[in-house]
């Protein structure tokens, strides 16, 4: 029953809008990413590279790069999320349970957290690369009122989820619950955490949640362009000794993402590519 408690006060759901077609960003790519100083490049692909300078010496860096694949496995990833004929990144489906939703074969990742965190706008930026692709972002928390499902050609599917507290469905826990409990091609839970505010009570007890179903999840540090570096840092140290003292079946090491300037995005294309068995990597950490 800890969904329930992240259920409260909700409202009804609404439907998935498509968005017009747009340019691609010019961060999309990792091919113009390269492009500039070795240093942007670095705080873009490894974003934990911002926080280290302003780390004391006596903390273990490690700690922090667990997954630390080279430039050229971010470029085989990124070839996923390219649409082809022959390899099609559609918007499939959305469910307000889950026996609303067909039986997809592929392995499947899902995105939680609070309202407003930034599921949507971070599931867009992943897709960047085919802006057709409909993701429905809005300013208003608890816009997302269903699980939104997109498939990445055969390799897997990608599921954006209601979030939890402020204005999410009321219908949140037959719908959430079963689906992570449940979804056997489920391969791992993206847990969304906001950087500039740091975890909040309700993050908690979606940790609590997922320690339960005990399946593997992964935290994320949404938002981090938001606050500054002083800000971000306190909040995943924070975050970090939480998943160190609390938690099994939680991945060790936080990823730090910023949907507005890409930081962290190609890092993360990588790992969901890396998890669903897309990809072989030749090295997965910092050696």
């Amino acid at each position: 029953m800890i969904c329930l408690l992240l259920s409260r006060g909700l409202l009804p759901g609404t439907q998935l809008c498509s968005v017009p077609r747009q340019r691609l960003h010019r961060l999309a790519s990792l091919q113009n990413v390269r492009m500039l100083t070795p240093k942007k490049v670095q705080s873009l692909l490894y974003p934990f590279s911002q926080m280290e300078p302003y780390l004391d010496r006596s903390i273990d860096r490690s700690q922090f790069q667990h997954f630390h694949p080279s430039v050229e496995d971010m470029m085989k990833a990124e070839t996923l999320f390219l649409s082809s004929p022959s390899h099609k990144i559609d918007y499939c489906i959305s469910a307000e349970r889950l026996d609303h939703v067909p039986v997809l074969k592929p392995p499947e990742v899902c995105f939680i957290g609070r309202s407003n965190v930034g599921k949507s706008s971070l599931i867009k930026t992943l897709f960047s690369l085919t802006p057709e692709v409909e993701v429905r972002v809005s300013k208003t928390p608890g816009h997302t009122k269903k699980m939104n499902f997109f498939r990445v050609g055969r390799a897997f599917t990608i599921v954006d989820m209601p979030g939890y507290g402020h204005r999410s469905p009321k219908d949140f826990v037959d719908m959430v619950e079963p689906y992570l409990f449940t979804r056997e091609n489920l391969v791992r839970t993206f847990l969304l955490v906001d950087g500039s505010v740091g975890l909040q009570q309700a993050d908690l007890i979606a940790m609590e949640m997922c320690e339960e179903i005990r399946r593997p999840y992964v935290m994320v540090l949404t938002k981090i362009d938001k606050s500054g570096n002083g800000t971000v840092l306190r909040n995943l140290m924070s975050l970090q000794d939480t998943v160190r003292r609390n938690t099994t079946s939680c991945f060790p090491q936080p990823l730090l993402i910023s949907s507005l300037n890409f930081c962290g995005i190609y890092l993360l294309r990588c790992f969901i590519a890396h998890v669903t068995g897309s990809i072989s990597l030749t090295d997965t950490s910092l050696s």
